[in-house]
């Protein structure tokens, strides 16, 4: 017994054992693995590659993945749906604090697409068709109304969301059931909501259109009864039918073209801001229409005549009746005289006879009629002023005259309309240029992300890695002199010829025997303690195969 206390030694002092096994033994491979001296070697590059990758895990983490929106135009109920669904699919998810809209990591958009597309998800609005489809049998007339017209207003608002600008529209249309009498027939009407894209806005054309779309689609109705607004609440029907908006369009569109043709002649001659140019037009948005109807003096032509002639009085009556007997009776004797018988004038009267004529002709007489239509926008007077930019060498009196020779040129100057050119140079105050300052920058939150991240990872290296680089080569070094020191002892203690017989031999124990650094110093270790005492090498193999059978 007393020999088999001695093949168990403690040495509460630690110096020459091994650290005792941590959870069973089941961390001693790596520990082994820690103290090769090429592992210890290596501890300054392994921490370096630590610190490195605990840099770039910094860094990306604090950089966040590029977003994508999911869907447009979807209202709150949909979100709520979609985003529930996300959730459950383990897809992260964010909402933008601006627009509202819902958003996932570019390399998941169309991972999330058919995910939600497989729930039936967004539940976009219905079709005019499908709807019209669902009626059910035996419905009454007035849900079969109210279901086309739910019908037409989805088909139109899907047709306007083709518009580019449109982001989404919804579209009422109001029709009063027809009457009996005509005068209590009543228009029908619509209204049109329109959600716009960010930064888009729709012309007055394109209003138009729109008004006429849905007027067009529904029967008996104007496009004039077609109100538009947009998400905003502005009205935007109304900028198109309002004379006095539209006087005000004109007028604007009448100095733009004025003062683009004063930049592109006075441009090239003076540079880029040298010059500023302001022009007022006056337009006459009155309209005005005359007609004047004039008979010409010497056009006219006879176009029917007719003449009626009556004779009264006595005369010596010419020979009438049936001839006979006493109409056969011999002339008269005649009598010659010197002068002969005067020719009587054409339808002269016989002597005691008188007539009466009447003519009545009817003449087609020239007629000029002349319409003088004056239409809105005429030009009434033209105001232009130009500011010239007094540089070292002002202008001269006939340099200023030319460019006010342009400038009525451009304008189509006439003094008679009362028009104005006004021409000065001055000096121009300089612009101070205030750039806004560079923590407004768009790159500036970028860079301190950066710059934070390698700071933190160079804190991490000086403090954390620098220290355990430094306590790993001072622990190498301790090692490696208590190694050496240990193996000069072994050295020493297997290099003499009997160990077991002499006062002054030295004892080799288990404890030197599990401290060798190597395997070779361990075998010859344990051949010089088979040597020392082969008895008690017997009964520490007795003891070790007893320890693992009952393992």
């Amino acid at each position: 017994m007393a020999d088999a206390q001695t093949l168990t030694p403690v040495d509460t002092s630690g110096a020459n054992r091994l650290p005792a096994p941590v959870l069973g033994g089941r961390l001693a491979p790596l520990t082994q693995f820690v103290r090769q001296p090429a592992v210890q070697r290596a501890l300054p590059a392994i921490a370096m590659t630590a610190a490195i990758g605990i840099a770039a895990l910094a860094y990306f983490t604090m950089q966040t993945a590029p977003q994508a929106q999911l869907f447009a135009g979807l209202d709150d109920a949909d979100k709520a749906a979609v985003a529930e669904a996300l959730q459950a699919q383990g897809i992260g998810h964010s909402i933008d604090g601006t627009t509202g809209a819902l958003t996932v990591d570019a390399d998941k958009l169309h991972q999330a697409r058919i995910a939600l597309a497989g729930q039936g998800l967004p539940k976009a609005a219905p079709s005019g068709d499908s709807l019209i489809a669902a009626l059910p049998m035996g419905s009454s007339r007035a849900i079969e109304g109210e279901a086309l017209r739910s019908a037409r207003e989805a088909d139109l608002s899907r047709t306007i969301e083709t518009i580019d600008a449109v982001k989404s529209a919804r579209v009422h249309i109001a029709a009063a059931e027809p009457s009996l009498f005509v005068r209590d027939d009543k228009p029908a009407t619509a209204s049109v909501m329109l959600t716009l894209q960010n930064g888009r806005a729709l012309g007055d054309g394109q209003v138009q259109a729109i008004r006429f779309l849905v007027a067009s689609s529904v029967p008996g109705m104007n496009a004039d009864q077609v109100s538009v607004i947009d998400q905003r609440g502005a009205l935007l029907s109304d900028t198109a039918s309002g004379s006095d908006m539209k006087a005000f369009q004109l007028q604007l569109q009448v100095e733009d073209r004025f003062r683009r043709a004063l930049d592109t002649l006075l441009g090239p001659m003076l540079g880029a801001g040298n010059y500023t140019v302001e022009v007022h037009a006056d337009v006459d948005m009155s309209e005005s229409q005359a007609t004047r109807e004039s008979f010409p003096e010497n056009d006219r032509a006879l176009t029917s005549e007719q003449i009626t002639r009556s004779v009264s009085g006595t005369a010596n009556a010419p020979a009438v009746g049936i001839p006979g007997a006493l109409a056969n009776q011999p002339p008269q004797a005649t009598t010659i005289t010197a002068e002969g018988p005067q020719p009587a004038p054409a339808n002269a009267p016989l002597p005691g006879t008188e007539s009466n004529e009447n003519a009545a002709r009817a003449y087609e007489v020239g007629r000029e009629i002349s319409v003088t239509h004056s239409p809105q926008g005429k030009l009434r007077r033209v105001s232009v002023a130009v500011a010239l930019n007094q540089g070292k060498k002002a202008l001269t009196q006939a340099d200023l005259a030319k460019i006010d020779a342009l400038v009525k040129g451009a304008i189509g100057y006439d003094a008679a309309r009362g028009d104005m050119v006004a021409i000065n140079q001055r000096p121009f105050a300089p612009v101070e240029d205030t750039a806004p300052a560079f923590y407004d920058q768009g790159w500036f939150l970028p860079l301190v992300k950066q710059v934070g991240a390698i700071l933190a990872a160079l804190l991490a290296f000086l403090f954390i890695g620098r220290p355990m680089i430094r306590a790993a080569r001072q622990r190498a070094a301790a090692r490696l002199e208590q190694n050496q020191a240990l193996e000069e002892t072994l050295l020493a203690a297997t290099d003499r010829p009997a160990l077991a017989s002499g006062a002054n031999s030295r004892e080799i124990t288990l404890e030197m025997i599990e401290a060798a650094p190597s395997y070779e110093a361990r075998a010859n270790l344990v051949r010089a303690f088979v040597r020392q005492d082969s008895a008690r090498a017997a009964l520490v193999v007795r003891h070790l195969m007893q320890e693992g059978a009952r393992a």
